[in-house]
């Protein structure tokens, strides 16, 4: 097996739809060159139209935007509401236990002048989808990103709420361009492997999951949804302001809290990223396992991309943190899993890339590469 790595950021060849050049530099590299080319007084310009294309539907809400309370979502809702003058409605899928970090997240956001649906699945349903996709695919989170991306497409299809705005596209940010398209449209997320469910293979009928205790993991149809006029856009598309570092700067001002851990049982240098799930940190370990990079690999990225990190410095905090993650994650995890931490264990060996890791003397996967350095095995 062979593993590349942009020559230019630390993005490795490895992740799912990545797309290089001929020169071997990545496509998320790429969009952040092409960003100084962008007209973005234009861009803007295009932005209002379409908000106020939305605002003549004459409906009491002018948009639908998903939010967790973070940075990202936090910037969307306020951008919409004051700098395109939108009446936003948004929805908050709430993951199975959500922390009191992202609950107190929640709550600023809802505190700053908005209507907000909250959805709550069935936590039953939703702990045996999670048990579920960690054993067929090694991914704990799984399920839970369908209701999270689907929940605001639903309630924009039910009410005929015509703007949905998401934050995101992760074909420009994360240069995943085999799988999406590099443009402003939301609806392109149908295409990602995340969501393209099949809600008939996640019924089980042994454990008392049937269809209809499914609806919110479904994106509604989206061509129906075309049809009545509901258009799906990406913000930072348009927004020339969107950085993960500068929304996470705006959220904070605006009261987003952020975790108190040491980094190192996180696995990233960052504290303002994954706050409303305690799963998301053993999962993104996971994702180290299987792929050879995980968050703190994508922080170091967009750093150096953004001109805050070179390189060679971005490999220091990659080997520092990235693929860790604490052992009350573990725990937290298998208690959740309701599976000892031997079976955790036993199913992550089943997902781990034996071409990039190999187990110490103590038993513990180390990475038989070097961060940076294009790997063969």
């Amino acid at each position: 097996m062979k593993m590349k790595y942009c020559k230019k950021c630390l993005q490795p060849d490895t992740r799912p739809g990545i797309l290089f050049d001929e020169n071997g530099v990545c496509y998320a590299c790429k969009y952040e060159e092409s960003k100084e080319k962008v007209d973005w007084s234009k861009r803007f310009a295009d932005l209002q139209e379409i908000a106020n294309e939305a605002k003549k539907k004459n409906r009491i809400y002018d948009c639908v935007i998903g939010v967790s309370g973070g940075k990202d979502s936090t910037f969307q809702a306020i951008y919409a509401k004051e700098k395109l003058g939108l009446h936003p409605l948004l929805v908050n899928c709430a993951p199975d236990e959500i922390t009191e970090i992202g609950r107190k997240n929640i709550q600023n956001l809802n505190s700053r002048g908005f209507d907000m649906i909250s959805i709550h699945t069935d936590p039953i349903v939703a702990k045996e989808l999670a048990r579920k996709s960690f054993f067929e695919r090694g991914n704990i989170v799984a399920a839970s990103e369908y209701c999270l991306w689907a929940s605001a497409y639903i309630i924009a299809n039910k009410f005929d709420i015509p703007l949905i705005i998401q934050g995101e596209n992760a074909a420009l940010t994360l240069g995943t361009a085999l799988k999406q398209e590099q443009t402003d449209n939301a609806y392109s997320v149908v295409s990602l492997d995340t969501l393209k469910v099949n809600v008939k293979d996640l019924v089980d009928q042994e454990k008392g999951i049937k269809e209809s205790d499914l609806y919110f993991y479904k994106m509604p149809d989206i061509d129906e949804m075309k049809e009545k006029g509901i258009r799906a856009i990406f913000l930072q598309y348009y927004a020339k302001e969107w950085s993960q570092v500068r929304n996470a700067d705006f959220s904070i001002a605006r009261g987003l809290t952020g975790r108190s851990d040491d980094l190192h049982e996180i696995g990233r240098y960052r504290r303002f990223t994954a706050l409303d799930s305690d799963l998301a940190i053993p999962n993104q370990m996971i994702k180290y396992l299987k792929f050879g990079f995980g968050f703190a690999t994508d922080e170091a990225c967009y750093d150096i991309r953004e001109g805050r990190l070179t390189r060679e410095d971005a490999i220091w905090y990659v080997k520092e943190y990235d693929g860790l993650c604490g052992d009350k994650y573990i725990k937290m995890a298998c208690d959740y899993l309701s599976i000892t931490e031997e079976e955790f264990w036993a199913t992550v060996d089943k997902f781990v890339n034996k071409d990039l890791f190999e187990k110490d003397a103590k038993g513990k996967w180390k990475p038989k590469f070097e961060i940076g350095v294009d790997f063969e095995s």
